[in-house]
C-alpha cells in the first residue's frame, strides 16, 4: 500500500538461535541494542567502524547467573542519574525446577570505575533475586506507572492498561501536596497491549515579522491497543478524558498489535503512529488536520510486511550520525530500518535552499528599508534648507 510513502531501506536482519516475544527488546546506552531469546541468550547490537567502514555486529552477551535451562521472559536497561552514571540492566527468567517453575530477576551493573558502560563486565556483576510471582514486562521510570507524560510544570498525565480490558487514566498534580486532580476509565471486551500517551503538534501559519511555519502543540492524547479489537487514539485528553475517540481504520486486520512508537518518520515536524502486529505487519497513521475548529482524523498511510510477527519497535541513532534507525524485533530476529540517505539528503538540501532564499529576503527588505530612510532623510534635509 503507497509505496513511495514508505521511508526506510533495510539495512541488516539478525537471526537468532531461538524465538523472542513482545518484551525482549531494550536500547542499552545511546547507540546499542539488547535482544533477548526465550532459550536463555541476550544479543547485543551496535553499529562499529570496521575496514573504514560503519557496519552492523550482533554479537552475544554471556550474563551469568542464567541456566542454560531458563527460559527469559523480558528484558530492560537504563542509564543511573548522576554522579554515579552507568548502565543497569535487568533480565527476568523463569528457571524450570522439574515439579514447578521458578521466576527469578537478575540486575547488572559495575561499580568499577572505567566499567560502568563496559557491557562485557556489567554482564558479570550479578544481584539475583527469587520471585513469588510470574514476571512479565520489565520497566524502569522515575515513578511506577505504565505511561506517564508532563504536559505542564506541576501537571502529569498518567495511564495504564489491564489484563481484563480496563483503561485508565489520571490527571495528576505532581510536586507537593501530591494530587489526583481527575481520573477516567473505559472498559475493553480483550486484553490491552499498548497505553501509549503523545503530543499532537500542528504546523501554524507564521507570524508577520516571520515566513517560517511554527509547530505548537494541538492537545495530549492516549494511543490504546488491545488484542482483538481496533486501535483507538483518545483526542484532548488533558480536556476531556476518555470522551473523545478515534478508531484506527484497519488496525485489527492483522491480528494483535504488540508495540507501537508515536514519531516523526517524514521530518516535517507532525509526528506518525507505528503499530506493530502479530499479523506480521508494520502499520503508519498520520494525523490529517481539517478547517480551523473543526478535528481532524488518523489516515493510514502504509504498511510493510515481515516474514513473522513484530514484537517491539524501537527509534533511536544507532550509527551516531544524527540520523534515527528504526529497530524492530520480530519472532524470529531483529531488523535495522534506516532512512533513505538519498531522500534525505534531498530534504536537508530542499530545506537549505528555503532558508539561504528567506534570507535573501530578508537582507533585500533591510536595505531597501534603509534606502528608503535614507531618502526620506536627504528629502527632509533638503527642505530644511529651503526654509
Amino acid at each position: 500500500m503507497f509505496p513511495d510513502l514508505y521511508p526506510f531501506v533495510e539495512d541488516s536482519f539478525s537471526r537468532f538461535p531461538s524465538q523472542s516475544n513482545i518484551y525482549g527488546l531494550c536500547q542499552a546506552g545511546e547507540h546499542e541494542l539488547l535482544a533477548a531469546t526465550l532459550k536463555g541468550k541476550v544479543v547485543s547490537f551496535t553499529y562499529q567502524e570496521l575496514q573504514q567502514k560503519i557496519r552492523p555486529v550482533a554479537k552475544e552477551v554471556q550474563f551469568t547467573y542464567i541456566p542454560v535451562d531458563a527460559e527469559i521472559v523480558s528484558i530492560d536497561a537504563f542509564i543511573k542519574s548522576s554522579p554515579k552514571r552507568g548502565l543497569v540492566v535487568g533480565i527476568t527468567f523463569i528457571k524450570d525446577s522439574g515439579d514447578k517453575a521458578t521466576p527469578f530477576l537478575n540486575i547488572y551493573c559495575d561499580y568499577e570505575p572505567g566499567s560502568e558502560f563496559n557491557l562485557e563486565s556489567i554482564a558479570q556483576s550479578c544481584l539475583n533475586l527469587e520471585l513469588q510471582f510470574t514476571p512479565f514486562q520489565l520497566y524502569h521510570t522515575d515513578v511506577l506507572w505504565l505511561d506517564m507524560l508532563s504536559i505542564a510544570e506541576d501537571r502529569r498525565l498518567s495511564a495504564f492498561g489491564c489484563q481484563n480490558g480496563c483503561v485508565g487514566l489520571a490527571l495528576v498534580k505532581q510536586f507537593e501536596p501530591a494530587e489526583v486532580l481527575q481520573s477516567w476509565r473505559v472498559q475493553f471486551d480483550s486484553p490491552i497491549s499498548i497505553v501509549l500517551l503523545f503530543p499532537l503538534t500542528c504546523q501554524t501559519e507564521p507570524a508577520p515579522s516571520s515566513r517560517d511555519k511554527i509547530l505548537g502543540v494541538k492537545g495530549y492524547n492516549l494511543l490504546v491497543t488491545s488484542t482483538i479489537e481496533m486501535a483507538v487514539v483518545y483526542r484532548n485528553v488533558q480536556e476531556g478524558g476518555l470522551s473523545h475517540s478515534m478508531c484506527l481504520s484497519e488496525s485489527d486486520q492483522w491480528d494483535a498489535v504488540l508495540c507501537a512508537l508515536v514519531i516523526d518518520l517524514d521530518f516535517d515536524g507532525e509526528k506518525e503512529v507505528l503499530l506493530g502486529t502479530y499479523g506480521q505487519e508494520l502499520l503508519c497513521y498520520k494525523f490529517q488536520h481539517t478547517a480551523e475548529g473543526e478535528d481532524g482524523h488518523f489516515q493510514f498511510l502504509w504498511r510493510r510486511s515481515f516474514k513473522s510477527p513484530l514484537l517491539s519497535i524501537i527509534y533511536l541513532d544507532l550509527t551516531g550520525d544524527g540520523l534515527r534507525e528504526l529497530a524492530v524485533l520480530t519472532l524470529k530476529g531483529l531488523h535495522i530500518l534506516q532512512h533513505s540517505l538519498t531522500s534525505t539528503a534531498d530534504l536537508v538540501v530542499e530545506r537549505l535552499a528555503k532558508r539561504v532564499a528567506a534570507r535573501t529576503a530578508d537582507s533585500k527588505w533591510v536595505l531597501a528599508k534603509g534606502q528608503d530612510s535614507d531618502e526620506k532623510k536627504e528629502d527632509r534635509t533638503f527642505h530644511a534648507s529651503l526654509n
